[in-house]
């Protein structure tokens, strides 16, 4: 860290790196981390992909288990919630971010580092679903650029989950509550939504509501861009135009949290 003058307001590049690499040893030591943290997703692809695919069927000429992916790759961004919620939660209840404090660094730093140090497990689990998916049969449709900027989108999607993780585990330092509550926000956003099954055969009114579902979004431009998407239509708006909508939802979302977390982590 920082050594020389006391910084509150602009985090240094050495405290940010410093603490990242704080945050890494740490979850070296905690292997299960990683491993609850990418099992999850393996168990998502293998039982929609590969078993519900047998009884499952997606018109418009694309398979199950090449539609599903999308789904689980937004699934392990929403994961990233719980993951910075509770790390920082557990920081501020220890009294270790009150020590960071006191040392002469840029406070932004603390925040910073822990959604830099979360972005490992996230890129993990990743890593992970690409191989069981491909395992099990999943194929794109589209080139190289075209899947590479869907991965970038659902990284991108990934860092706004964390500091959404980071701005509720300033709010709420409960442990029991964030388990809560990060369950309840991937129960929501990830099954009302697009992310397991197409919405063409939900009642209208159900069917607005669950299209503009951020997760929606996302899932939806994945698919178009990993050639995955099935033709079932005349497509809605939110659908036709879910690449724009998921790119700006995740830039605002980022242009929101941020500021939002780093402003009350001041004030805590």
């Amino acid at each position: 860290m920082s050594s020389t003058t006391p910084n509150a307001g602009s985090p240094g590049l050495t405290d940010i790196l410093t603490l990242t690499g704080r945050h890494l040893r740490h979850l070296k030591r905690t292997p299960e981390k990683i491993i609850s943290t990418a099992l999850t997703p393996v168990a998502m692809v293998v039982i929609l992909g590969y078993l519900f695919a047998s009884v499952l069927s997606i018109p418009g000429g694309v398979a199950y288990k090449s539609y599903v992916m999308a789904g689980v790759y937004t699934q392990v961004g929403l994961t990233c919630v719980g993951i910075t919620a509770l790390g920082v939660a557990t920081d501020m209840n220890k009294g270790l971010i009150d020590r960071f404090r006191s040392l002469p660094m840029g406070r932004p730093a603390v925040l910073v580092s822990h959604t830099a140090a979360d972005m490992v497990p996230a890129m993990i689990s990743m890593v992970t679903v690409t191989a069981v998916g491909l395992l099990v049969g999943w194929r794109t449709d589209s080139d190289p650029l075209s899947i590479m900027l869907g991965f970038v989108l659902l990284l991108s999607f990934c860092y706004a989950m964390l500091w959404l993780g980071a701005l509720l585990g300033l709010v709420i330092r409960n442990v029991e509550a964030i388990n809560g509550i990060s369950a309840l926000v991937i129960v929501l956003f990830s099954f009302l939504s697009s992310a397991f099954m197409p919405l063409h055969k939900l009642p209208d009114g159900l069917r607005i509501v669950v299209e503009w579902n951020p997760a929606s979004s996302l899932s939806a431009a994945v698919r178009e861009l990993w050639g995955n998407q099935p033709n079932l239509g005349e497509p809605s708006f939110a659908v036709a135009n879910a690449l724009p909508i998921a790119t700006g939802s995740i830039a605002l979302m980022i242009l929101v949290l941020v500021p939002m977390s780093l402003r009350l982590f001041r004030l805590r």
